[in-house]
């Protein structure tokens, strides 16, 4: 019965990612804590590997439209990558079921939580209106081209290191980011790019968590055996569904899970 419990867990998330376009990791890891009783870095390593299958998945159908800027894809996984491996390594040294690591994953857990919450809620509310009022590019504007070389190296850091600590932060954070740092680039593409750079980072941030104990393998499986029908409806509803309603009471959703995870 358990089993089924995360068949079906997989299908609702990949339906909603697929739905909205919110990161899994904001869903799935608060989901197997609280709904399951998983311990988080479990939860977190085993969402990983799936949100790495997921994307891979995506980041072929956006290559295939050639729509992936791959420049900005290199420029933010020059920050990831690195970030990355070194938060793999004080993971490793310190212990990853350690209490004061299972503490320290679950609070970050909630903050990213919390900041996935409000970018949805801005995408959903102010983030259409922002899009409709924006004046249109120079002709000769480089939309790949980011404020300043040294920020997607930065902020590909600090979504590295959260990424890894927490499974969150490579969806609607990770969108919120490429915004900020390429208002030029047209929105399809920024979501491309958002899966293409994920894609690795959520394997190298997996694979570590293999290496040092923190994935359910079993669970892994029965999740992705969920997720992919899940996804295949959701894609074949997005634009029938109210997305602005929907973005809404996910946000208010993703905002309960996250305080809970901050004051658990």
């Amino acid at each position: 019965m358990q089993d089924l419990a995360f068949v079906f867990a997989g299908f609702f998330v990949g339906f909603v990612v697929a739905l909205t376009g919110v990161g899994g990791g904001s869903l799935m890891t608060p989901l197997l804590i609280f709904g399951f009783g998983i311990v988080p870095n479990v939860a977190v390593g085993t969402d990983l590997l799936f949100a790495a299958g997921t994307k891979a998945g995506g980041t072929l159908q956006f290559a295939r439209r050639r729509l992936v800027p791959w420049r900005v894809v290199g420029q933010l996984s020059l920050g990831s990558i690195p970030a990355a491996l070194a938060t793999l390594y004080v993971l490793h040294r310190i212990g990853p079921a350690e209490p004061a690591v299972q503490r320290a994953i679950t609070l970050t857990l909630g903050v990213a939580v919390l900041l996935t919450a409000a970018a949805t809620f801005y995408k959903a509310t102010l983030g259409h209106a922002r899009q409709r009022q924006a004046a249109p590019p120079p002709a000769d504007a480089n939309p790949t081209q980011a404020r300043h070389w040294a920020l997607p190296i930065a902020l590909g850091a600090v979504l590295g290191a959260l990424v890894t600590l927490t499974s969150v932060g490579a969806g609607a954070v990770g969108v919120a980011v490429l915004l900020l740092l390429y208002p030029l680039l047209p929105l399809p593409r920024i979501v491309a790019a958002d899966i293409a750079y994920a894609m690795p980072l959520t394997l190298v941030a997996g694979l570590g968590h293999a290496a040092i104990g923190s994935i359910d393998w079993p669970l892994l499986g029965l999740l992705l055996a969920g997720s992919l029908p899940g996804i295949w409806l959701g894609a074949r509803l997005t634009e029938r569904a109210p997305q602005r309603l929907l973005r809404s009471i996910l946000s208010l959703l993703l905002a309960y899970a996250g305080s809970k995870l901050v004051l658990a």
